[in-house]
Parts: structure tokens; C-alpha cells; sequence
């Protein structure tokens, strides 16, 4: 069949995405770069992992898989201890094992992953190389899977021993041993037809356990399913929503009205079908009234080290290097403060300091979706005890403007039934949105921590214009803020 192990785990998920991946791929949608830098990651920790088992080499890559399989078959005979990459073939099923431990009465796999936990898919991933490896006549001693500690917290060296943890997964692979045989008996049935793609409909599979890079395919060129259906209202796998799916109903307009609804799907309909907009001017009001004049606007941007490089920090812990905050003056004046980070150090504490000094503890700060922001707050101020007195204070002074969308008190039909500040600032403020595309080189939060982590491997000319690119993203996310609170006053 030619299958690989990601082929394997890909048709575990759903026939059809492998079946798409191996006979019409130009369909599938392509990685973009939130998915390119899980990838990285994932080669970084899968790098540092293999010195948990010091003494091996790794077998180099190369599209001639004979060649890997050979070089693997030569190491094991000399009597290497550990093998990186060892590659195998069975039956056409090719397989790289991250880290293969080799002694006198057997062999022990080891599956690395950047996750912080043992996934289901992940046993699957590794049943299809205990398959391969005891077909081949392997005595295998134990299967393992080698994940990020997310509880480990730097001290002045990183501890691998700490930072990874080693779980044995051994007797849940085995349980999987006896259905393989059927599962790939499946799918060679469907790979046998290289013409009529698998009859498999959409489900909660598309998502689960990883957003199906066919999903744009199967759900909007098959299906016609709009940007906004039932499938945002009612929970994809729900009994209401395959109710209405299987009486062919996507679109909302076509939801009967004496269908039954929880109030809020109801109102959610509702909302739809009248295409307008509702304002609960009594609430907005009185949320508008917590404000005092100067509001300072406030928006973090963060990234992650998933192998942390700073003293103090956790394993995907978000680390902020950016704010921007616009200072609203009652009279309607705006003023502007900004930090962004040098790249490569940990500049934490500048940061918080430099908040300090543009903060003062005593006004109304005012964030999107506040419990972020404050999280990052609370993480410094537990770092750093001698600004923690001020940082909290900023904190509980802070005022979330996503409440007047999340309660619902404005709701119009572009918002397409969310509160995020993706759908509500466009649906508001529209020039807005296309203020962002126009921006150069980074239009998104994705895209700005994916920047700063990549800065020190630019030149100085380019990574003086990403740094620009940086603050002129982070400065449109407050100056959103301050539109869309004009909008609400209005």
C-alpha cells in the first residue's frame, strides 16, 4: 500500500483525507504558518529529546527509503545502543521511529511529541510501528511516548529529565494490535479505487483530533456549507445539529421556527433571519458608565518557547514582548505608549517596569477578552515582587470591552453569532478590517508571534522593518478598541 506512519494515523482520522492526500492533494489546503512553526517545534523537541538516550546516531534522511533502511539494518548490526530515525518497511508500511533503544533481549520505542500530554492518536501512531517492528521479528520490551512536562519550571540550566516525561504506553498499543490487520484490509479498499474518492460525510472528525487540512474542501466546494451555518450554533456531532443536517438543512434561514432550541440557538436564529441588529441600550449605558476618563487601552502580544530559554519559565507559558496602549482623554484626544522587546533575551521585567511607568495604578484600563491580559499581569506580578503591588492594582482596575458582545446586549447579523473581536470589529467598525490587511508583513496574532520568535535569525536591515511591522500591528489592535467603544457610546 505504501503507507507511512503520519499516512497511517491520517487515515485513522477519516479514509478519505488519506485517500485525498495519496490521489488528489491539490485540494487539500496547505499549511500555513501557525501550522509551519508546530512543525519546527516539533523537530526541535524531537532533536533535544534524543539526548534523554545519549550514544546513538541518527539515520540521515533521504527520499531513497532503501538507504535509511539499510543504514538502520548496518547500526543494528555493529551494536549501536540508540538509533534516531531508524526506519523500517513491512509490507509497504514505512516507519521512522523518533528513538529506537536497543539491548541484548530486545527493543524499546520511544514516539516523541512537542504536546504536554499523551493524545489517543498518538497510541495509534505508535501501534503502527510495533506492528511494523514485531512483524519484522522484533522482541519489543516497551512502547513509549515522550512528551513536554508542562509543570517543569527553568531553573539557570535546562534539566531535560525534568523538562520531558516518559510514559509507557505499551499495554494500550498492544490492546491495538488485533484490528490493525482490518484497519489496513480498509484502507486498501479504498486506495484500491484511484478514481472515486471514499462516500465518507463530514463530522466531528474533520476536527478531531486535528483540523482536517480537507476540511475546506469536503464542507465548502463539496458542500456549499456557508462561513456562517447551523454548525455554528449548534455543537458539530450534537443531536440537534445532525437532526437538521440530515433533513439537508446548513443554512440558518432554512432552520424551521418551531424547531427545538435552547433560548440562545433560538435567539441565535432568530438574530439570523431578521438581518438586524439588536442594542440593549439600558445595559451599555450602565457599562459605560464604570469607565473615568483617561481609559487606557491596553493589548499584549505573546509567544511560547515550548523548551523554555529563560530562568523561571514554563513550557508554553505565554510570554509577552509587546504592548501597545492608547491613552483616551475625555476631550477625545488619543496619546500613544508602546514597548516592544529586543529578541533573544528575556526583557520580562524591562516590560513590566516600563507598564508601570505607563500605567498609572489608579485609572481605567480597558482590555479585549480581559482574562488574558490579566493573566500575563498576574505571571509578572507573581515574577517580579517588587512590582507586584502595582501590576495587580493595574489588574483590578482593568474593564473587559468584550462584555457588552458576550452578553449579547449588541448583536448584528455580521457578527455571525460571535463575541470575538475578529467578527465584532469588522461587523462595527468595517474599515477597519481592511485596515489590517493592508498592513505589511504581519495582520494578525499568529503572525506577530511567529514574527518575534523568527527576529534573530534576520539580517538588521529586515529585522529593523519587522520590528516596525510589530508595532504597527500591536498600535491597530488598541485603536480598534478605542473604535469600537466610540461605536458603543454612539
Amino acid at each position: 500500500m505504501n503507507l507511512s506512519k503520519s499516512l497511517y494515523t491520517r487515515g485513522i482520522q477519516c479514509p478519505k483525507a488519506l485517500w485525498l492526500k495519496k490521489y488528489k492533494s491539490e485540494v487539500l489546503t496547505p499549511p500555513d504558518e501557525a501550522a509551519k512553526a508546530v512543525f519546527e517545534t516539533g523537530n526541535v523537541v524531537g532533536d533535544l529529546a534524543c539526548e534523554l538516550f545519549p550514544d546513538g546516531k541518527e539515520v540521515p534522511f533521504t527520499r531513497d527509503y532503501d538507504e535509511m533502511i539499510a543504514t538502520t539494518r548496518q547500526w543494528l548490526k555493529v551494536g549501536l545502543s540508540n538509533i534516531y530515525e531508524a526506519t523500517f518497511n513491512f509490507d509497504g508500511i514505512l516507519i521512522m521511529v523518533d528513538i529506537l533503544h536497543i539491548n541484548q533481549d530486545g527493543v524499546n520505542i520511544y514516539e516523541v511529541k512537542s504536546s504536554t500530554e499523551v493524545k489517543d492518536i498518538y497510541l495509534h501512531d505508535v501501534s503502527i510501528q510495533y506492528y511494523v517492528l514485531k512483524n519484522l521479528g522484533f522482541n519489543i520490551k516497551s512502547a513509549n511516548v515522550v512528551h513536554i512536562n508542562n509543570e517543569y519550571v527553568r531553573g539557570d540550566e535546562l534539566d531535560i529529565n525534568e523538562l520531558f516525561k516518559v510514559v509507557d504506553v505499551t499495554s494500550e498499543v498492544v490492546e491495538l494490535q488485533a484490528n490493525i490487520p482490518n484497519i489496513l484490509e480498509e484502507f486498501e479498499s479504498y486506495l484500491n479505487d484511484t478514481d472515486n474518492e471514499p462516500n465518507i460525510d463530514i463530522g466531528k472528525h474533520c476536527n478531531k483530533p486535528y483540523e482536517c487540512d480537507a476540511k475546506e474542501y469536503c464542507w465548502t466546494i463539496q458542500r456549499r456549507i456557508p462561513e456562517y451555518s447551523i454548525f455554528n450554533i449548534f455543537n458539530l456531532g450534537s443531536k440537534k445539529q445532525v437532526e437538521l443536517y440530515e433533513q439537508g438543512i446548513v443554512d440558518i434561514a432554512d432552520v424551521p421556527s418551531d424547531f427545538a432550541m435552547t433560548a440562545n440557538q433560538k435567539q441565535a436564529v432568530q438574530n439570523y433571519k431578521s438581518k438586524k441588529t439588536f442594542i440593549d441600550k439600558e445595559n451599555i449605558t450602565s457599562f459605560l458608565q464604570n469607565f473615568t476618563y483617561p481609559i487606557y487601552h491596553l493589548d499584549f502580544e505573546t509567544y511560547q518557547q515550548a523548551i523554555p530559554e529563560f530562568k523561571g519559565i514554563k513550557p508554553f507559558e505565554q510570554i509577552p514582548f509587546q504592548y501597545s496602549i492608547h491613552i483616551e482623554h475625555e476631550d477625545g484626544t488619543l496619546e500613544h505608549k508602546e514597548y516592544l522587546s529586543q529578541d533573544s533575551v528575556d526583557s520580562r521585567y524591562e516590560l513590566a517596569t516600563r507598564l508601570c511607568e505607563d500605567i498609572p495604578n489608579d485609572v481605567t484600563v480597558l482590555a479585549y477578552n480581559m482574562s488574558f491580559e490579566q493573566g500575563v499581569i498576574n505571571r509578572l506580578a507573581n515574577s517580579f515582587s517588587d512590582l507586584s503591588e502595582h501590576l495587580l492594582a493595574i489588574n483590578e482596575n482593568m474593564q473587559d470591552l468584550m462584555v457588552p458582545f458576550q452578553k449579547k446586549w449588541y448583536v448584528t447579523p455580521a457578527m455571525r453569532g460571535s463575541y470575538s473581536i475578529k467578527y465584532v470589529l469588522p461587523a462595527l467598525v468595517p474599515e477597519f478590517a481592511q485596515a489590517y490587511k493592508e498592513l505589511d508583513g504581519v495582520q494578525n496574532g499568529s503572525q506577530a508571534m511567529n514574527a518575534f520568535a523568527k527576529l534573530s535569525k534576520l539580517d538588521h536591515e529586515d529585522k529593523q522593518k519587522m520590528r516596525t511591522s510589530l508595532l504597527e500591528y500591536c498600535k491597530l489592535d488598541t485603536l480598534a478598541m478605542v473604535k469600537i467603544l466610540r461605536k458603543l457610546r454612539e
